[in-house]
């Protein structure tokens, strides 16, 4: 979403929310409130707006929470919309550890928890899949319908076919070199997945570009984003015992962009679940919210409406 921290309003905290405007793709509904929720080492800030049946909403590496307003603004109108930032991105904080996604899991637990939400319907996106799959693994009576779009889980299926692609050479791009040689050119390091995991670079415009930018240049944040990245070892060892222990059960609509994973997601999904609709999202590549937000939206809301 195209928005600058330095104009929304205040999230009660001192620190600028960007939740108030999105000119160019969206905006959050004025109902939506922000807030930071205290837990175990970690504030997560999270936008909780609508009535309802409750849905959350996880983002990935390159967005934020804000990546979700249409859909958050379609879905308020029927359901109680949760829409966090992952523990080191966005306005959350930056704790050293955690970075684990069973960790971060236990995150969204307890924001459901502080919200007095027992169950809610999942939607995620790139690493949120990752967040997402734990979280349903391990808390399945919390998780009633789910969509997951276009990024593979560390251990399961092709994992390890998927690692080998000359693409994904950032899963293993970290360490204090890399963070001194990305300090001050975040945007150049950002600009690089946007424009070669999209289908039209042109849909990724440059008000939304420069949000991100901003966010990612924040204190701490590429550290806790190469973090993301380097608990994926982890995250395969938890993810095969954690399938082990049998599939999901809840239904599964598995979206990819057609230019990305497409159909691979329904098939990665078949090996943890036994309810799993696939689909694609045409003329996209990876950044489906910011590539074809309207048929994106649309699939998730009907879906999530049980059409």
């Amino acid at each position: 979403m195209a928005l600058t921290a330095t104009n929304s309003r205040n999230s009660g905290t001192g620190r600028a929310s960007a939740t108030a405007s999105a000119p160019g793709v969206g905006s959050f509904p004025p109902a939506f409130r922000p807030q930071d929720i205290q837990l175990d080492g970690v504030t997560i800030h999270v936008r909780v707006g609508g009535t309802g049946p409750a849905v959350v909403l996880l983002h990935g590496f390159g967005d934020t929470g804000d990546m979700w307003a249409p859909v958050a603004a379609a879905l308020a109108q029927t359901h109680t919309v949760i829409v966090p930032d992952l523990r080191g991105m966005g306005l959350s904080s930056h704790p050293e550890g955690g970075y684990d996604k069973k960790t971060q899991a236990r995150d969204i637990a307890a924001v459901m928890d502080a919200l007095k939400v027992d169950k809610a319907d999942l939607v995620t996106h790139d690493i949120g899949n990752m967040v997402g799959y734990a979280l349903a693994a391990q808390f399945p009576q919390r998780i009633t319908r789910w969509v997951i779009i276009d990024a593979p889980l560390p251990g399961i299926g092709p994992w390890d076919e998927i690692l080998r692609s000359p693409a994904l050479w950032h899963f293993n791009f970290r360490g204090p070199d890399v963070e001194r040689l990305v300090e001050g050119r975040e945007r150049i390091y950002l600009d690089r997945f946007w424009n070669e995991l999209s289908a039209d670079p042109k849909a990724i415009g440059e008000a939304t570009r420069q949000h991100y930018a901003q966010l990612y240049a924040r204190p701490g944040a590429m550290h806790s984003a190469f973090n993301q990245f380097a608990a994926f070892t982890q995250d395969a060892i938890d993810n095969k015992a954690l399938a082990a222990k049998g599939k999901l059960t809840m239904p599964i609509l598995a979206l990819g962009g057609d230019h990305s994973f497409g159909t691979q997601m329904a098939d990665i999904m078949r090996g943890v679940a036994t309810t799993v609709t696939g689909g694609m999202i045409a003329n996209s590549g990876h950044w489906v919210m910011e590539e074809q937000p309207q048929q994106t939206t649309a699939a998730i809301v009907d879906f999530i409406a049980g059409k």
